[in-house]
């Protein structure tokens, strides 16, 4: 069968992204023509007062592979996600990836996650397996963000060793199964829910190696109340257990799989 067997969508949620956003759509295109030509990118715009969502609807005039949703208020990135999930599986997504509309994320990754996905249901761009980094993060920048890793892990006691990554690949089966409606977090506490919510459906995770950078143009979003958020929704996560919608829809599944791009140890343990 032909991979992807399906649509792939591109979320990028936006806000103040005017500078990054049409070279980031354009290189995007490049990258996805040739590793899925079926494709779409979605761009969720939150009503940015730098005039990115009338940047990306002339984009969309421009080409149907892009599309555009404005929502009229800004309600965080968490929610911009999950919109633009919603509106990617009306429209038939096969597969779905998140990103950053800043170049944190480099697009020349994509076909190595899209090839990922065909083993496993959601595949993460990491940055603290063997192969992963980060550019042009001063130290404390580094510390909060291992350190909410490594947080994330003991609280939640699994293994993914980049919890708070934001650039990912779902099979569209995981999102249909999680209980979109009960997410509630934003920011680096969102892409924990995710991840854990899809481990305790019993989806396979994978891990490959990712470099990040810091964004070319803009301002980072990063901020206190993102951190704090983090650091009381992980203990929530693991005490309250899984939504009930999304323990009916997993019912029959087999025990979470963790696996890693490029860590020898966990090589040679799936295959004995």
């Amino acid at each position: 069968m032909e991979w992807p067997a399906g649509p792939v969508w591109v979320i990028l949620p936006t806000y103040n992204e005017r500078a990054n956003l049409e070279a980031l759509v354009e290189e995007v295109r490049s990258v996805l023509e040739r590793s899925a030509p079926d494709h779409t990118i979605l761009v969720v715009d939150d009503s940015s007062p730098d005039g990115t969502g009338e940047l990306a609807d002339r984009i969309e005039a421009a080409d149907p592979h892009v599309r555009v949703l404005h929502r009229p208020v800004k309600r965080g990135l968490g929610r911009a996600y999950l919109d633009g999930f919603r509106h990617a599986l009306a429209q038939g997504a096969a597969l779905l990836i998140e990103m950053d509309a800043d170049f944190s994320h480099d697009p020349s990754y994509l076909p190595a996650m899209i090839e990922a996905a065909r083993e496993a249901d959601l595949v993460l761009g990491s940055r603290y397996v063997a192969g992963g980094g980060i550019r042009n993060w001063g130290p404390a920048r580094r510390f909060v963000s291992r350190s909410g890793c490594w947080y994330a892990q003991a609280v939640l006691g699994v293994r993914v060793r980049d919890l708070t990554g934001g650039f990912k690949c779902f099979r569209r089966a995981v999102l249909e199964t999680l209980d979109l409606d009960a997410v509630r977090s934003q920011g680096y506490a969102f892409q924990v829910e995710l991840t854990y919510r899809a481990l305790q459906c019993g989806f396979r995770v994978r891990e490959i190696p990712i470099v990040f950078t810091e964004r070319r143009e803009g301002v980072s979003k990063m901020s206190g109340k993102i951190v704090f958020e983090a650091i009381w929704m992980v203990p929530r996560l693991r005490f309250a257990g899984m939504p009930e919608t999304s323990r009916e829809r997993s019912v029959g599944r087999a025990p979470s799989r963790l696996e890693s791009g490029s860590s020898p140890q966990e090589k040679a343990s799936r295959k004995e």
